[in-house]
């Protein structure tokens, strides 16, 4: 049926939003950078580098559970269309895809990514792997454009990945609201999470001997420099990564290595950096079944299903409209 593509957040909006987060972030103490500015399309490349590393367990983990329940989970949905937030370039895609071929109930797939490029390659090599799918690309913020892809039907909406780990605790109770207004009372919404585990294990899955993490990371200097024509020596600041218990995440930083001295010439903004000093890039948050409820609950969605690996490491979550 081919791919379509289609933009519900204009470029000079991204840019402008780049812009404000640069201004605020790079002012504050300590210095921050929203981890959305990471996908850019090489961050999006970095990324799927990322999820086939040794290290990085949550890719085999949630593979695995849909390998053994999509079929499952489409059955308990029985939806028309599958909305994921995120490009489909998986292979945990394709899974719930030939799960709702063989269920037959919807032959509609729509995608919402901010990376125009990651949207057209993985909706071209969706379309041409199946033909009998009608593939959507939408690119927009996965946080408040969902509202805005066009409804055919009973939807199951897939956040994958445990990419919600990347929304702090003060930022995922708008996030599950929007979810939530989303959905129809025949809808649901399919997440995958990752538990909290053994510390080195978490550590070693977003600091790889290869190094693609730390790339990943300083990518988000790279994004600054171009789109903002900024000078920041992208290679003078050392990736860092460490496990904060008091918000149950794994925090990426980026650290100065010398003392910095850098100019953003769109923003006519001058920025320092301490030999030490960090930026921080990214929350990794971790997950408990109980305290996942409660939050969805808040939102107004309740779990109506829940699948562990056999590790008990990480999980998928399914949550229906409440009431």
């Amino acid at each position: 049926m081919g791919f379509v593509l289609r933009r519900v957040t204009g470029r000079v909006d991204r840019r402008t939003e780049l812009a404000a987060d640069v201004r605020r972030g790079f002012t504050a103490v300590p210095k921050w950078l929203p981890s959305k500015w990471f996908y850019d399309d090489r961050g999006s490349e970095l990324f799927e580098r990322i999820t086939e590393l040794p290290e990085y367990y949550l890719t085999r983990a949630e593979t695995e559970l849909l390998e053994r329940h999509a079929g499952e989970i489409l059955a308990a949905t029985r939806p028309t269309e599958l909305v994921e937030l995120g490009s489909g370039s998986s292979t945990k895609t394709r899974l719930l895809l030939e799960a709702l071929r063989r269920l037959g109930t919807g032959r509609r797939y729509a995608a919402l990514d901010v990376s125009e490029g990651a949207l057209e390659g993985a909706g071209a090599a969706l379309a041409a792997d199946h033909p009998w799918l009608e593939v959507e690309g939408f690119v927009g913020d996965l946080r408040h454009d969902l509202r805005r892809v066009p409804r055919r039907g009973r939807r199951l909406v897939v956040f994958l990945g445990s990419t919600i780990g990347n929304l702090s605790p003060d930022e995922r109770p708008e996030f599950f609201s929007a979810i939530r207004a989303g959905l129809e009372p025949d809808d649901a919404f399919l997440l995958g999470v990752d538990l909290v585990k053994e510390v080195a294990t978490m550590i070693a899955a977003y600091d790889d001997a290869e190094g693609v993490s730390a790339e990943f990371n300083r990518n988000v200097l790279r994004v600054v420099n171009r789109e903002l024509d900024g000078d920041l020596p992208v290679e003078d600041f050392a990736h860092v990564t460490r496990w904060v218990p008091e918000v149950s995440a794994m925090a990426q930083s980026l650290r100065a290595t010398r003392p910095i001295r850098a100019r953003i010439a769109a923003l006519d903004l001058e920025v320092t950096f301490a030999e030490g000093e960090e930026l921080h890039t990214e929350w990794s948050c971790k997950f408990t079944r109980e305290g996942l409820g409660a939050e969805l609950a808040e939102a107004g969605l309740h779990v109506a299903g829940w699948w562990e690996d056999g590790c008990g490491g990480f999980a998928l979550a399914l949550a229906r409209p409440a009431g």
